[in-house]
């Protein structure tokens, strides 16, 4: 087992990302994620990789596209106003059947907002975000351990499935510092066979192009690339459930607004309400399935976000609207507290 370092969230996601075998990134400073691509400034020179301060977000998202399409793994990473800008370049990665990682550590809006941190572009991330049918792989960090082993696997999944991955965390797990232990450095091949890496005489010439103007062959494209989707939910679902056995109210949260409600939920046990908490670690996809049998013996669900109320439409749709489904929410860079998940909690037990 490796030494354990203190290192920031944002720090951890770029060194983890170096330890997976990305050589290149291609960022514009925005807090709160500024330090990933500070220590990339300095990381990547000395190891023989690319740092690029692109011009622009847009020029940034592009070129990762041009990476992304010679097989070798590349990433971005911005904060929310930034990752808008990035969105019509994401749309053409996905379009295009390429890997590659976005980071989006999220701060409050809409528009500039505050850099505080938040949990609004849920449905930006989860919903497409972009222009056309298309997905994301989006995993939830709730931890700085989370932040350095869901780049690894965020990498690792976009390459398997040729789709791009988005690590979507929040301010504040992009700022604080704990313990982690980092990943071992992975050897990746670039020998993939549909990249443009030149051909040698040795087989066709690939081309990289999201652009079909015959409506039947572009609909034949979107038709396969779903059933790839449909195969990343049959199979790369992650959550972790806790204490949900005989839970009669389940609070769904994802990263910083996770690690509230568990608090929330052992001071209910301790006052004697069965509350039980899901956390997903993918967003997309969402857990759906694992709701879904809670639903049969649960009471109630209650949502916390930081947010106006976003994935609480994803819990509603899990259970096919079966049972009450509430909302616990701080908006703008605020964080619910314990008390204040609690609180929801017991009104849940009181109504139900």
């Amino acid at each position: 087992m490796s030494e354990k370092v203190l290192m920031k969230g944002n720090e951890a996601i770029a060194e983890a990302a170096i330890r997976a075998g990305c050589r290149h990134y291609f960022g514009y400073p925005i807090t709160p994620q500024t330090e990933l691509a500070a220590y990339m400034s300095k990381r990547m020179p000395k190891i023989g990789g690319v740092f690029l301060q692109a011009e622009s977000e847009i020029s940034a998202i592009n070129m990762v596209y041009g990476v992304a399409g010679s097989g070798k793994r590349v990433m971005t990473s911005s904060s929310s106003p930034g990752v808008s800008l990035k969105q019509e370049g994401i749309s053409y990665i996905a379009g295009s059947d390429l890997p590659a990682l976005i980071v989006n550590v999220q701060r409050g809006g809409p528009g500039l907002g505050g850099i505080q941190p938040s949990q609004s572009d849920y449905f930006q991330a989860t919903k497409g975000g972009g222009h056309g049918d298309y997905h994301l792989i989006v995993l939830t960090p709730a931890s700085v351990q989370e932040m350095a082993d869901l780049t690894s696997l965020a990498f690792d999944l976009a390459d398997k499935y040729r789709v791009p991955a988005m690590l979507l965390a929040d301010g504040t797990t992009g700022q604080m510092m704990e313990p982690v232990e980092l990943p071992e450095e992975k050897t990746v091949s670039v020998d993939k066979p549909w990249a443009v890496t030149g051909t040698g005489m040795k087989r066709k010439h690939n081309i990289i192009n999201s652009l079909y103007l015959q409506p039947d062959e572009l609909e034949k494209m979107n038709f396969e690339r779903f059933e790839r989707y449909k195969l990343i939910e049959e199979n790369e679902v992650r959550y972790e459930s806790y204490l949900t056995e005989d839970a009669d109210i389940v609070v769904v949260a994802f990263g910083i607004a996770a690690r509230v409600s568990k608090n929330a939920v052992n001071e209910a046990r301790r006052q004697g309400i069965k509350a039980g908490l899901v956390r997903p670690i993918t967003v997309w996809p969402f857990p759906k399935k694992a709701l879904a049998d809670l639903s049969k013996t649960a009471k109630g669900f209650i949502s916390v976000e930081l947010s106006m109320g976003q994935m609480i439409d994803d819990v509603r749709l899990a259970i096919n609207c079966s049972r009450p489904v509430a909302l616990c929410n701080r908006a703008g860079g605020m964080i619910p507290s314990p008390d204040e998940v609690l609180d929801s909690i017991k009104k849940m037990q009181e109504g139900i």
